[in-house]
């Protein structure tokens, strides 16, 4: 039975869906102005491991992602530049829109090139905001229609007060305008034209650079773009909806209040926030310049895998702090992990699988699962692994296993590994780059034919790209160094 801490109710609930085993799931993607930092891919990964969790449940899941390619100011609402044109001043390109494209789509792409070394599903259905505007002007048309919207000089505005529960995610109070709570979310900027101080812009003015709108020239606020988006492929209600903590107050607030009003539906069942990745004593943040992305982390010697594994050492909704000695400490625990599959391959011993054994692995099997079913506990069932990692290895050393007794401890972390995303069992030969595999070959190709130089020309060729290379009886081992 899967728990979620549901942000809406403020607990942890027991998770039904719309429709029986089928799941609605809308994530939150990058706004793509630059690389996607660390603690953004935090965020990500603890929405593939909600994923992966579904998947492990039974569930069949429909996951959209957006992109973020347009009207995102720099104050996260509705204050200042918009960060696709910082992106285009910072790299010197023109300001149009097919400019702007082009800077979206290639952030995008390296994107799914971070997630997909990081092991992180792609969604079903990627959706970018530019080529989404339509959808977005009859949205907004409808929230007119409806009597929700107001025109300033700047933009087409939110009226939030037309709404008896605006606020209901944050626990928001409307009416509240006192100095403290001015001060509290000051980067929601004034605007003197405003109605209240948390209208909120559906489409800003821009006479140089936008799409013509029934309101006039100019582009989408970056609230309407999820619901639009969201609903056009997930439908008016859905059931999960994820972000990170910081889009609790405003934009996922938004999100809510502008497609309830135009629906008159619920709009998503189930929110799920994941905390900041820290670096220091503040959130890594691009704005402020103090961010790491998954290329630093691999020219210190990391890979993606032991990066990933040390988000999962960390409940999704606890903050965490990142220190590079916590990365080396993940390095050993992923090593220790293939080095007993490597030790369970090797096994070639007759026998049937003990009853001992089956119990154990029964009861680690239901302690997994009862861990991230308890809202994607991964710390808990990672303990749980190294727990039968550590049993594992004790029978190895004073009894033995037979062949049958280890590819069921195989299939079981393989079984895990689904949730678990770090490629636990794949082989050496598997995990290597594409570069190193041909070399592989044709040095074991050169050892066969006895060609002893080449075959270290070939050795020496791979340990340069970061592996090395051992003869065993059983053939050769490569190895990241």
């Amino acid at each position: 039975m899967l728990k979620l801490y549901n942000t809406l109710s403020r607990k942890k609930e027991v998770f039904k869906p719309l429709v029986d085993k089928k799941v609605g799931l809308y994530t939150c993607g990058p706004t793509v102005y630059d690389y996607a930092h660390i603690g953004n891919l935090r965020t990500y990964l603890f929405e593939d491991l909600l994923k992966r969790v579904l998947l492990y449940d039974g569930y069949n899941v429909n996951h959209v992602m957006n992109f973020t390619d347009v009207g995102h100011l720099v104050s996260d609402a509705d204050e200042g530049e918009d960060k696709m044109t910082k992106a285009l001043r910072r790299e010197g390109k023109p300001f149009t829109l097919e400019a702007m494209r082009e800077v979206g789509d290639f952030y995008a792409d390296r994107f799914k090139e971070d997630i997909n070394k990081l092991n992180i599903m792609p969604p079903n259905t990627y959706c970018s905001a530019s080529r989404h505007i339509q959808e977005q002007i009859d949205l907004i048309k409808k929230l007119e229609e409806k009597g929700y919207v107001y025109t300033t000089s700047d933009g087409v505005y939110f009226d939030i007060s037309k709404l008896e529960d605006y606020g209901k995610l944050a626990g928001l109070l409307k009416d509240e305008d006192s100095s403290p709570m001015e001060e509290k979310f000051a980067r929601i900027g004034i605007n003197p034209e405003k109605r209240h101080l948390r209208d909120f812009a559906l489409w800003k003015f821009n006479k140089d650079l936008g799409w013509e709108s029934p309101w006039g020239k100019g582009f989408p606020g970056w609230h309407i773009e999820c619901s639009a988006m969201s609903m056009k492929y997930l439908g008016e209600s859905f059931d999960i909806h994820c972000g990170a903590e910081d889009h609790i107050r405003v934009h996922h607030t938004n999100e809510i209040a502008q497609s309830e009003a135009a629906t008159g539906k619920p709009f998503a069942k189930y929110w799920l926030h994941g905390a900041f990745l820290k670096f220091g004593d503040a959130k890594m943040s691009k704005s402020a310049g103090s961010f790491i992305v998954l290329k630093d982390v691999i020219d210190h010697g990391f890979s993606p895998l032991e990066f990933r594994l040390l988000l999962l050492q960390t409940h999704y909704h606890k903050p965490m702090k990142f220190v590079w000695e916590s990365l080396t400490q993940a390095k050993a625990g992923l090593a220790r992990l293939h080095e007993l599959v490597e030790k369970l391959n090797e096994i070639q011993k007759d026998g049937e699988v003990s009853s001992g054994l089956k119990d154990m692995l029964t009861k680690a099997k239901k302690e997994f699962k009862s861990a991230i079913n308890d809202d994607l506990n991964s710390p808990e069932a990672l303990a749980v692994l190294f727990n039968l990692v550590t049993n594992i290895n004790k029978i190895i050393d004073q009894n033995g296993l037979s062949k049958k007794d280890a590819d069921h401890v195989l299939r079981l972390i393989d079984n895990f590994d689904e949730v678990l995303g770090i490629d636990i069992t794949k082989t050496e030969k598997e995990k290597m780059p594409e570069e190193v595999l041909p070399l592989s070959i044709l040095r074991e190709k050169a050892r066969e034919d006895k060609d002893w130089q080449k075959a270290d020309e070939l050795r020496d060729e791979i340990n340069t790209l970061g592996y090395s290379v051992e003869d065993t009886p059983s053939g050769q081992k490569i190895k990241k160094i």
